[in-house]
């Protein structure tokens, strides 16, 4: 630890303004200062060996006169210690502001340093407020940072003072962020408080600069998954053996209908594998019509890609030996028995991922559910369920989080591409994955669920990487203290702080969402809808009160812009709607709309230059009366199957014409309703799931999902 004076000296270096203060060593020296400095002054014990002086009683404020000053000099000198080694005394002017904030450089032992801004003095524990940024940090990057406290009115006037200086605070984050990348031996920086002045200047009265030594080293990961995996990045042929392989072999396939032996060839039959499939049996059984080979050396050569092991962790070194005779490039090992048991399964992971390394064979798992790549009707794998085919691929730490996906890709339509469970990651895990859905050309946008981080820096250039080229959604499991004690006891992951994670997600471009179901929504959103083009959203809405909360949570979100309807387009609307329809956004017919109507206006407000992006609210009402028509006693008669028709033929055309629009104005067009869940057959739900894209549960659901497609494409650059 630096002393305060001398951490003030470093950092005054690289800009950073202190309140005027003198460094003396007598009490006579300090009732000099004191009187050049001007009363009140605050005075404060100074030394290398005292990082926290309030703890100590070493710090007095507001004092007022050379008396008080000789009192309080003689009192601080008298409380050293021996061990506290040389000291001083500080003689400050007393600064004042009702406010207080803190700011710093923290360094992450995954992601390395960040800086850091939060709410400080009476404010800190109250309300936990602070944001993070990854150095190092430019300016515009620190007004960013700023932005991203929560308590944005404090930081404007606040009980008779003027706003907080933002350009002057984010020069203070800038100057912090360049003592850290300028001086590598910096572990940690600590500006406690900086004080707002009553003008809105901000002013430090408090420094500590903590460096490490020059024989320190950074942290060595012993994660049990962090295995030696390969300096050298696998080929797009290991990728291809095993999300394309020409052949697939179960080794260890079972009879027994519950093993996953069975299960897992099974599930590769059924769902229509367009390669050769085989089997493996140490007894030559025939399973599901599969005559089994008793060993992989009986293989037809060069007719296997890709094996999918089945078998206790103790036979899995030998079957990976014979593998690589058979010229097999990508092996799936679902057995237990690893690092997910303990210290002797650790090694055991190691000395299994080596020996792939050395065989070149792309290893996944061990401990894993499996794979699905629906371009090759692969479904390689111990668990249900098969989602059907499109452009979401999906990568978890944990298994059930890839079925959980799936699941919603069955329930919507919306369909993936590429999915695997990682398992313990013994050579490739979550990043790895990511390098190789940023190449492939079946994913348009990668959705991930993550648990803990074994390599930051890693993991981060991974992201960012991907996220360049194609959106990534994730969902990070241990954000809490509980969910981190219960990540680590699933997959023993080394979890960081969860505000440094959300930093890294800023700075690459990841939409990080915080539910399962809301990160589906935005990747199919991500994966059906083009980019908006800019925040002006309108909300078409056939009921007023869906309109209402759909508005809520625009703002709510606070990225969207709910814009006033332009009075051209308003006039334009007034003459295809009654009059008392709602002239404002949301665009509430009132009643007033007909079946040419809606289409009418969604044309007009999509083709409107000031719209980037419409939610259209009331898609399925008159097929829900529909429904009930069609299952009454008096269907068909009484001219309901004509009107049944109509209405299902009016919900379908919407459907039709939003996913045309969309196309053809290149702007999203979000169609939601309760209908999506409440009743999915409904024939306005059906509709716009045969159009490819998303029916969204709510329009609030819609808004949000809206809100995070247009930040990425706002990070991307291709959105103002």
């Amino acid at each position: 630890m630096l002393s305060e004076a001398k951490s003030k000296q470093f950092l005054s270096n690289y800009g950073v303004l202190f309140t005027t203060e003198i460094e003396v060593f007598s009490v006579d020296d300090a009732v000099s200062a004191a009187d050049e400095i001007g009363y009140p002054v605050a005075i404060k014990i100074c030394a290398d060996a005292i990082s926290h002086k309030s703890e100590r009683g070493m710090v007095k404020l507001n004092v007022r006169s050379s008396t008080e000053v000789r009192d309080a000099s003689t009192t601080l000198l008298g409380q050293l210690k021996p061990e506290d080694g040389q000291a001083s005394l500080l003689v400050a002017k007393m600064e004042s502001g009702r406010r207080e904030l803190i700011a710093g450089v923290v360094r992450d032992k995954q992601f390395g340093s960040f800086v850091m801004l939060g709410m400080g003095g009476v404010f800190a524990e109250v309300l936990n407020d602070t944001s993070f940024a990854p150095t190092p940090l430019d300016s515009q990057s620190a007004l960013s940072l700023i932005d991203q406290l929560k308590s944005q009115k404090v930081l404007g006037e606040f009980r008779g003072e003027q706003p907080v200086d933002r350009g002057q605070l984010a020069e203070v984050l800038v100057s912090l962020s360049r003592a850290q990348v300028e001086n590598e031996l910096v572990n940690s920086i600590d500006l406690n408080p900086l004080i707002v002045r009553p003008n809105g200047s901000v002013v430090a009265v408090d420094a500590l600069v903590e460096m490490r030594s020059t024989e320190s080293t950074e942290p060595i990961s012993t994660h049990k998954n962090s295995s030696s995996k390969s300096a050298t990045r696998h080929s797009s042929r290991h990728y291809e053996a095993l999300f394309a392989p020409r052949g697939v072999v179960v080794v260890g396939a079972s009879t027994h209908p519950g093993k996953f032996g069975f299960v897992s060839l099974h599930n590769i039959l059924v769902n229509g594998y367009l390669g050769r499939v085989f089997a493996t049996h140490l007894e030559r059984a025939t399973v599901l019509d599969i005559d089994c080979f008793d060993a992989i050396d009986s293989l037809p050569d060069d007719s296997v890609d890709l094996a999918f092991i089945c078998t206790p962790a103790s036979t899995n070194a030998d079957i990976l030996r014979a593998c690589a005779k058979k010229g097999i490039k990508a092996a799936y090992i679902t057995s237990a028995g690893y690092a997910d048991l303990d210290a002797n399964g650790l090694r055991a992971q190691i000395e299994l991922s080596n020996l792939a390394n050395e065989l070149e064979i792309l290893l996944v798992g061990p401990n894993g559910q499996g794979l699905i790549s629906t371009p090759h009707k692969l479904c390689a794998q111990i668990v249900g369920p098969y989602p059907p085919q499109g452009s979401i691929s999906l990568v978890s730490q944990s298994g059930n989080f890839v079925s959980s996906f799936m699941n919603y890709a069955r329930q919507t339509g919306v369909g993936v591409a590429r999915a695997v469970s990682a398992g313990n990651a013994a050579m490739v895990g979550v990043p790895e994955f990511f390098d190789y859905f940023s190449q492939d050309d079946s994913t348009k946008v990668a959705l991930a669920y993550i648990e803990g981080v074994v390599d930051g820096r890693l993991l981060a250039d991974s992201m960012r990487n991907l996220c360049t080229v194609k959106p990534l959604v994730v969902v990070k499991g241990g954000s809490t203290a509980g969910g981190a004690r219960a990540a680590s006891s699933h997959t023993g992951a080394l979890a960081s702080d969860d505000k440094i994670f959300d930093a890294v997600c800023r700075s690459t471009g990841v939409t990080r969402v915080s539910d399962v179901e809301r990160a589906f929504d935005v990747a199919a959103t991500f994966a059906t809808q083009p980019l908006p083009k800019g925040k002006n959203t309108i909300v078409l809405t056939t009921i007023g009160g869906w309109g209402v909360v759909t508005s809520d949570a625009i703002h709510e979100e606070g990225a969207l812009s709910l814009i006033e309807l332009p009075d051209r387009l308003e006039s334009e609307i007034s003459k295809l709607l009654p009059q008392r329809w709602s002239k404002n956004n949301p665009i509430d017919c009132a009643g007033g709309e007909t079946r040419e109507t809606v289409v009418d206006i969604m044309r007009l407000v999509a083709s409107d230059e000031s719209v980037d992006a419409i939610i259209f609210l009331g898609i399925g009402i008159q097929s829900n009366q529909a429904r009930m028509m069609r299952e009454g006693r008096y269907f068909p008669d009484f001219e309901l199957e004509r009107i049944v028709n109509y209405h299902e033929r009016q919900d379908a055309m919407y459907a039709k014409f939003a996913a045309e629009l969309s196309v053809e104005t290149k702007k999203p067009i979000l169609v939601a309703t309760e209908l999506a869940v409440a009743d999915p057959n409904n024939a306005g739900v059906v509709a716009v799931q045969n159009t490819g894209r998303l029916c969204y549960a709510s329009g609030q659901r819609a808004a949000r999902a809206l809100t995070s497609v247009y930040l990425y494409a706002k990070w991307r650059g291709l959105a103002e």
